[in-house]
């Protein structure tokens, strides 16, 4: 049986990209949670609503599938900075529930300095 856990996942990436905001809400659970090195977010909405502000783009280096999750290698062009980052997407019914990023911060923190 074919893993399809990653569809979602890649919709989501696509549609960053492209800057369709409403349709990459539509991609998680309304109870989205999201953790990452810099802070945490409570629902759908919220992280939606701060990702219209950052305008990541998103190029993905690999992407690894275990059950239902799914775990991206990818590079985040945050406009003056492009970090790598680890990604674990944790996928339920067809939405994403969860997302945790790791990278390291330190040059974000310089650039603040």
């Amino acid at each position: 049986m074919e893993n399809t856990a990653h569809n979602p996942v890649k919709q989501f990436i696509q549609y960053l990209n492209e800057e369709n905001f409403d349709k990459a809400e539509t991609c998680l659970d309304p109870e989205f949670k999201f953790k990452g090195v810099m802070g945490s977010r409570e629902n759908a909405a919220v992280y939606i609503k701060d990702m219209k502000q950052m305008k990541f783009k998103y190029k993905i280096q690999k992407l690894f599938t275990a059950n239902e999750d799914v775990c991206l290698w990818y590079d985040i062009d945050m406009g003056e900075k492009t970090i790598t980052a680890c990604g674990w997407y944790r996928v339920a019914d067809g939405k994403i529930k969860s997302l945790e990023v790791l990278f390291d911060p330190r040059p974000l923190l310089d650039h603040q300095k």
